[in-house]
């Protein structure tokens, strides 16, 4: 584990979804410890700019935007989408300046599937970000939830298959309390791991409206991403859960849904409510664990059921290794097959 936060760059996060970014609008949003400015044009372009005017530093949020540039609101420099200052109202008729010179950093921004992601690192992106595997359409549904702990926290709490007992302890999901062996096979997947596709042995209530019979597949992969599919006979769904560092301690957690049930709208007014009230259970429980973290205890790992735990600390140390030795990553993961009591 790493004794102090390291927030891997040279890669896609997670923004926000698109939704919530309206054309001629922007978001001043804190990712990574860097002050970020998101916005879409009128013409419904999407793009990410550091919000600090270069000439005296006042956050660019601060100002105006009419939908194609920024107006700082200090002097009135003006930016466009792409950073690059187009206007100085400070200048006279008569003095030349050479505009290229004065720009704001942007960052590589794309938007697919309803999602904004944001490439932060010094590289420029070598591919494209995560997709929601089986899906060309925007998620019908999202909640976007502040945890108030480290990224690394954040990670290990929501992939850990044992807690789930204690945690989530509900008639809507695991109303009952015995334990019994889990087998699960493994295997690596780009950046991350791949549980393999499986039939459900004990169904819950959200995944009887599924359809009968479910299986499921549960990907994790590098800075923070989770794909969930479940699959049955008549439908599928694919719930995207992304965790993205604001700072060394929040991390915003997103969950998105996309589905092939066509009355899938009908069932927003629970299935909301449910995950933000199972999101507000991980949630309470990093905040408990806070308590403890600031006596920097020694934290203890077993196997198998934080096997996962320790794949994520392995992949993210290759990763900066690999960054720093200027050489490619090589997933540590190898095909495994775990058992743990849940």
């Amino acid at each position: 584990m790493m004794d102090k936060p390291l927030f891997l760059r040279d890669l896609w996060y997670y923004a926000l979804p698109g939704g919530s970014l309206k054309p001629g609008q922007t978001i001043a949003k804190t990712l990574l410890n860097e002050p970020i400015l998101l916005g879409r044009t009128q013409a419904g372009k999407v793009f990410a700019l550091r919000d600090i005017c270069p000439h005296r530093a006042v956050p660019l949020s601060c100002g105006r935007f009419d939908g194609t540039e920024v107006e700082c609101a200090y002097h009135g420099w003006k930016f466009d989408a792409a950073g690059q200052c187009t206007a100085i109202p400070a200048l006279t008729e008569d003095q030349a300046l050479d505009f290229s010179k004065f720009r704001v950093r942007s960052y590589p921004i794309r938007e697919a599937q309803g999602n904004i992601w944001i490439y932060i690192g010094e590289q420029s992106p070598q591919d494209e970000p995560p997709q929601v595997p089986g899906f060309d359409t925007t998620y019908q549904a999202a909640v976007v939830m502040n945890f108030p702990t480290y990224l690394d926290h954040a990670v290990v709490g929501l992939m850990d298959p044992a807690h789930v007992p204690f945690v989530h302890r509900a008639w809507w999901w695991r109303a009952d309390p015995t334990l019994a062996e889990e087998v699960k096979t493994f295997d690596p997947s780009p950046l991350g791991f791949t549980m393999r596709r499986h039939k459900l042995e004990r169904s819950t209530f959200l995944y009887d409206l599924v359809g009968g019979d479910p299986e499921v597949e549960i990907s994790f992969q590098l800075p923070g991403v989770r794909f969930e599919q479940v699959i049955t006979k008549r439908h599928r769904v694919c719930n995207l859960t992304t965790m993205t560092p604001l700072n060394d301690t929040e991390t915003e957690v997103t969950t998105l849904f996309y589905s092939t049930i066509p009355w899938f709208n009908l069932l927003k007014p629970f299935l909301l409510p449910l995950t933000r009230t199972f999101l507000n259970q991980d949630r309470d429980m990093v905040v408990k664990q806070k308590i403890g973290l600031r006596h920097n205890p020694g934290l203890m790992l077993i196997k198998d059921a934080d096997t996962q735990a320790r794949w994520y600390y392995q992949l993210k140390a290759e990763f900066a290794r690999s960054q720093s030795e200027n050489r490619a990553f090589i997933n540590p993961v190898k095909e495994q097959t775990l058992r743990w009591r849940s």
